[in-house]
């Protein structure tokens, strides 16, 4: 196997593979990048993303950034979120277009998702927990929004929920063998009970039947933390490879694009939009539980962004990261 001589001297350090594609981390004078290697047509075929110089200015302000203490970290995601929102709240006049765009988004992420599924073959990566998850919650706001609300947010829903279980089949069944069930091993309950207590005491306090107002109250909360057994399969893992780290991101910019739609409304109608939904704790657990479902993401979406912008083609968090 013959290397550019961008790699000369480089330290075969380590190895991950999945069913036709190899992911090797190589140490170049101390500096390690994530390289894949694909077969194809009985041939190994190397995509080498090339080793950026440590001067560059993007890498010196991700180094700034990764050396600081968790509470600046902290302060600087919420910071970069204020900004986000601003600049949101000045360019974008229909705020309902950030529904739309957050939605065209999740639309774009399952597209990677599919064509991941069916041309590489592969499920390697991705969390059967978290789309049984998503496909639980998502179950549960289609019921509720057949009783409650039905609207075109009802037909998104449907459309959403047939891929998720298509997901889950392809999974489960037709791509069993590259399933990292090993590394999927956040149990479903942890996530699920705690969400169902809190339905049960903090739900909304409208005129429909109490347990459809549980159930919506539910499926809110599951929704937030619906990503967390992919987030622990990429913690495991380190290496996220290209598909599913797009997915991820995907998600990320959907849900932040959904909680800003939701925080411009508010600004928007100066809180009458948080009493139109009830009284009580439920209001603030809408906004806090939009809130927390995009921070989740964001340490990931960073060290997404920084991938891309060195030009790497694999994603590897370091240890610590989601």
């Amino acid at each position: 196997m013959h290397l550019s001589p961008v790699f000369t001297r480089v330290l075969l350090t380590r190895i991950h593979s999945c069913p036709n594609t190899h992911y090797i981390t190589l140490d170049y004078h101390g500096k390690k990048d994530t390289t894949q290697v694909r077969r194809q047509d009985n041939q190994l075929i190397i995509f080498c993303s090339e080793m950026k110089g440590s001067k560059r200015p993007i890498h010196a302000v991700t180094t700034w950034v990764r050396r600081q203490p968790p509470k600046i970290k902290a302060f600087l995601a919420v910071l970069s979120a204020l900004a986000a929102l601003l600049f949101l709240r000045i360019v974008v006049h229909d705020h309902d277009s950030l529904f739309v765009a957050a939605e065209f988004v999740h639309a774009l992420g399952i597209s990677v998702l599919i064509y991941k599924l069916t041309k590489e073959k592969t499920c390697a990566g991705l969390s059967l927990k978290s789309q049984e998850l998503t496909a639980m919650f998502l179950g549960v706001r289609l019921y509720c929004s057949f009783v409650m609300e039905y609207d075109i947010h009802t037909l998104l829903d449907m459309a959403t929920l047939a891929t998720t279980l298509w997901v889950i089949y392809m999974i489960r069944f037709k791509l069993k063998s590259s399933y990292m069930d090993d590394k999927d091993n956040l149990a479903i309950y942890y996530v699920v009970i705690p969400c169902a207590v809190l339905s049960l005491l903090i739900h909304p306090t409208t005129r429909h039947h109490p347990l459809n107002r549980i159930l919506w109250a539910f499926c809110v909360y599951l929704e937030a933390v619906s990503v967390l057994p992919q987030l622990r399969v990429m913690q495991n893992t380190k290496i996220v490879e290209p598909f599913t780290a797009h997915y991820v991101f995907a998600l990320g910019v959907a849900r932040f694009l959904s909680c800003a739609h939701w925080v411009l409304q508010v600004l928007d109608t100066r809180g009458r939009l948080l009493t139109a939904l009830g009284y009580g704790l439920w209001p603030s657990m809408v906004l806090l539980s939009e809130i927390v479902q995009t921070f989740i993401l964001a340490d990931f979406c960073y060290y997404y962004v920084k991938s891309l912008v060195g030009g790497q083609l694999v994603l590897r968090l370091p240890s610590g990261v989601v």
